[in-house]
């Protein structure tokens, strides 16, 4: 008697093929067309997202002008690293102009992340209110401001902030006089400091002036951003809370009501239910909103060319203007390109760093 896997006719119909090849069979044809479905997005991105990013990180190594091909040689002379090191390393102008952009950069991230996250849940805790009339209204308006042009609202500030503007004038009625506060290029940490009389603002201490970081020394790390840094982060938080809203007003609605109930059955105060059942459920939302702010606030570049490109006294300048001066005001690519990647580094670390600390907070949440 003979014993048999298959029937004899099950194989012959199936072509001889065994059950486990039918579905390796069957696998690869579906991996086939899943990647002959997906191939036109790929070879979209490969073609104008990775090919552009290697294009740059080789020109990156490259001394150029952007007159001759960086392929060809001609023109472009390869460098190595030496981009990056007069960024980072040699004394000089390069290294001095790039650490005064990381400087006015890191202010502008520390002030505006924070700010813009806590002001659009507040907008979006208001809206969210079953009670409140007008609710579509306020929704209107306090999204407003994000679909304007930045260039049109920045142009408006800037004339609002000039030394005839209606800030002035509005400071001089109350008695309030003084320069133009928008050429003013002192930190506003220091100034107010030597308003209270703590600090000398005319003549900062030798440890501070002595001791430097990528060649600008403490007090100009510490002495604060400008007025007219505070004034693109104010336009900036302006114009971005209102998107942030609806972010936080759909992960809002989307927690189940029957949690707020039993929180409320339980005595528990608006604090206590903000803190405890709020903030834990918009975890994944609040990462999200703090990353797209990061990246935001790394990359502002329109804001600082229409109010001022730098100006005063390079408190305004940011490494991606930083980038764009390089390369097409003083036709060094290789320089803009370098400062690019050192950007998206510090982005990518910052990134890192944040989805770490949220992992620790709800680690220690969950024991």
């Amino acid at each position: 008697m003979t014993l048999a896997t298959d029937h004899p006719r099950d194989t012959a119909a199936d072509g001889g093929r065994t059950p486990w090849r039918r579905k390796t069979a069957g696998r690869r044809r579906s991996s086939l067309m899943g990647w002959l479905f997906v191939s036109p997005s790929v070879t979209v991105l490969g073609l104008f997202l990775l090919l552009p990013i290697l294009m740059a990180a080789w020109v990156s190594l490259l001394d150029w002008d952007g007159q001759s091909n960086p392929f060809t040689g001609g023109r472009a002379e390869f460098v190595g690293l030496d981009n990056y090191r007069d960024l980072l390393v040699d004394d000089g102008l390069d290294r001095t102009l790039f650490a005064t952009s990381l400087r006015n950069n890191a202010y502008y991230v520390l002030l505006f992340v924070p700010l813009v996250t806590i002001l659009s849940l507040a907008l979006a805790m208001i809206v969210n209110q079953r009670l409140i009339r007008g609710r579509s209204l306020l929704r209107t308006t306090f999204y407003f401001p994000s679909v304007t042009s930045t260039i049109a609202v920045s142009t408006v500030f800037l004339f609002l902030f000039q030394g005839s503007g209606a800030v002035n004038r509005l400071l001089s009625w109350v008695g309030i006089t003084g320069p133009n506060w928008f050429a003013d290029s002192r930190g506003v940490v220091w100034v107010a400091l030597g308003a209270l009389g703590l600090v000398d603002p005319e003549r900062p201490s030798g440890f501070l002036t002595e001791h430097d970081f990528l060649g600008l020394s403490w007090f100009e790390w510490l002495s604060g951003p400008s007025v007219a840094m505070c004034t693109m982060i104010l336009l900036a938080i302006w114009t971005t809370s209102g998107t942030f809203m609806l972010i936080f007003l759909a992960a809002l609605q989307d927690i189940p009501r029957e949690l707020e109930e039993a929180a409320a059955l339980d005595g528990v105060n608006r604090r206590q239910l903000l803190r405890n059942v709020t903030l834990p459920a918009l975890r994944p939302v609040l990462f999200l909103v703090l990353t797209l702010g990061l990246i935001g606030s790394w990359q502002v570049f329109d804001m600082v060319y229409v109010m001022g490109q730098g100006a005063p006294g390079n408190t305004t300048l940011t490494p991606a203007f930083l980038s764009y001066q390089s390369g097409f005001d003083n036709a060094d690519f290789g320089q803009g390109a370098a400062i690019a990647f050192i950007l998206f580094a510090i982005i990518l670390i910052c990134t890192g760093l944040q989805r770490w600390l949220l992992r620790e907070r709800s680690g220690r949440s969950a024991r």
